[in-house]
């Protein structure tokens, strides 16, 4: 049970996550997180470095869609200048939210990756869903009521999967 809270990969942050790279392994899809995995959870606009971020995937035909916790005019206040499609209350770690997702892009689970900063919700749910999953360091060391609840759990689990060896990086 405790290895669906591991993720496939682990990168410092999404500008680590290359659509070349993605491309090469056959990615068509990326559904990420939007709260510290995009912005900080208190920015409501994307950043110049996402925008580009969104276009160089856009160039490379690779989908976005965001899957968010929050509610819809958080999302949408994101998304709609990004042109991006989006979930809202999406009530991960639960996967229906992903599983729309992978409908609403017309892509197989096989070509998508699901990136967030949360193993509770992003990585638990993706890989409970069956997808191959990235997690991001968070952007900011902040968070809402739920999530500093769920950081004090996630600490636990990864200091448990680090003493048995299952993972070797840094935060």
């Amino acid at each position: 049970m405790l290895k669906k809270f591991l993720p496939n990969e682990h990168v410092k942050s999404v500008f680590d996550i290359q659509p070349a790279s993605l491309k090469q392994r056959g990615i068509k899809g990326v559904i990420t997180d939007l709260d510290n995995t995009l912005v900080a959870w208190d920015v409501k606009d994307a950043t110049p470095e996402i925008v580009n971020w969104f276009k160089q995937m856009k160039e490379y035909d690779i989908k976005v869609m965001i899957i968010s916790n929050n509610k819809q005019e958080r999302v949408k206040i994101f998304s709609e200048p990004l042109d991006t499609p989006f979930v809202f209350s999406a009530r991960k770690p639960l996967s229906r939210a992903f599983k729309v997702a992978a409908k609403q892009m017309g892509i197989k689970k096989e070509n998508i990756v699901v990136i967030g900063d949360q193993l509770l919700t992003d990585v638990l749910g993706g890989n409970f869903a069956g997808f191959y999953t990235i997690l991001v360091l968070p952007i900011v060391q902040t968070d809402g009521k739920v999530t500093r609840f769920n950081r004090k759990i996630e600490r636990r689990i990864l200091n448990y999967m680090r003493r048995k060896g299952k993972i070797t990086w840094e935060e």
